[in-house]
């Protein structure tokens, strides 16, 4: 299950009425923290738990608790501190060490469900933007005037200024792909999981075939032009030209390249991007990755659509995907 904001609305909400829910929302942090301030989780009252506030840790303990806010209709704050030998979650040796605070309270009709419809309208609509609401203990499921507002270039990614936090939300990534082999299926499948938004053009009548891609949001399998004509309402994050054809790379490489996404990658070796380069009769731009992909030595379609993931997200959130750790030289 992915863990995209949008994956977890989208899951809750046709089940909104149909059992009771707790929002959790962690607001701050403090030192080590698996998850960052501003992620979200729905608790529900057969058992339901959709997101992730820590790696695992904490969730079923949160859920006891969740339960009891939904008899007592009142919000609750949660600490937890790694660091504090009396706090459970150092005794249970769990977590990153850090300090973890967590907010619960009732999501139902009488308060607008927080407006998270709102919020999941917005997302589903391709849009930024700002979810804030109250934070505080004891409060009534009416007492925190959720809002969702238009994103702007300055919104941070959260924000906690006097009891009210505000998370800047977005669209999950938007992945183009050309070409449907058997190697386009793997980085699909991938893709998927991370909860990406999946858009294939293959127009081979061979190729990018419907029941091989079942998990692909928009399958094109007309001229290039219809390509174009999309992705200019609905513009990628990240591109891969893997359809192994020169002609069908140049083409797709002409109309991606001046759209300019974060990550635009070809497959192939350095000498057939120049054949695919003077093809589409294009000058190189500057962040195309040719070869695409991370150094992890990857020689089967699942491991080489993993080094491109890999270096496709470190382009989505500003990395160089080198070694944490500094162990690989």
């Amino acid at each position: 299950m992915s863990q995209q904001l949008i994956s977890l609305l989208q899951q809750w909400y046709p089940h909104r009425d149909q059992s009771e829910w707790v929002l959790g929302v962690l607001y701050q942090t403090a030192g080590s923290a698996y998850r960052k301030a501003g992620a979200l989780m729905f608790f529900g009252s057969e058992g339901q738990q959709l997101g992730m506030l820590s790696g695992g840790c904490l969730e079923s303990d949160l859920h006891g608790k969740a339960r009891r806010i939904m008899a007592s209709k009142r919000s609750t704050i949660i600490t937890y501190d790694g660091t504090d030998e009396d706090d459970m979650s150092f005794q249970m040796g769990i977590g990153c060490g850090g300090k973890v605070d967590i907010m619960l309270q009732v999501i139902n009709q009488d308060n607008d469900y927080l407006e998270l419809p709102v919020l999941l309208a917005s997302l589903e609509a391709n849009k930024t933007a700002d979810y804030s609401l109250t934070i505080g203990t004891g409060l009534s499921p009416c007492d925190h005037a959720a809002c969702v507002t238009p994103a702007n270039k300055s919104s941070k990614p959260f924000t906690f200024i006097e009891n009210r936090l505000t998370i800047a939300t977005a669209p999950a990534p938007h992945l183009f792909i050309a070409g449907g082999g058997i190697d386009a299926r793997p980085l699909v499948e991938l893709a998927h999981t991370l909860g990406w938004t999946i858009s294939l053009w293959d127009p081979r009548p061979a190729h990018g075939r419907k029941e091989h891609f079942v998990k692909v949001n928009n399958l094109f399998s007309g001229p290039a032009s219809e390509v174009d004509a999309f992705l200019k309402l609905r513009p990628c994050d990240g591109a891969i030209a893997m359809t192994h054809s020169v002609s069908l790379d140049a083409e797709i490489l002409a109309i991606l390249a001046p759209k300019k996404p974060a990550y635009l990658a070809l497959l192939g070796p350095e000498h057939r991007l120049v054949q695919v380069l003077e093809a589409a009769n294009i000058d190189r731009p500057k962040n195309l990755a040719g070869p695409a992909g991370l150094s992890i030595g990857g020689t089967l379609p699942e491991t080489i659509a993993l080094s491109i993931l890999a270096e496709c997200q470190a382009a989505f959130g500003g990395r160089t995907g080198e070694s944490m750790s500094g162990i690989l030289i």
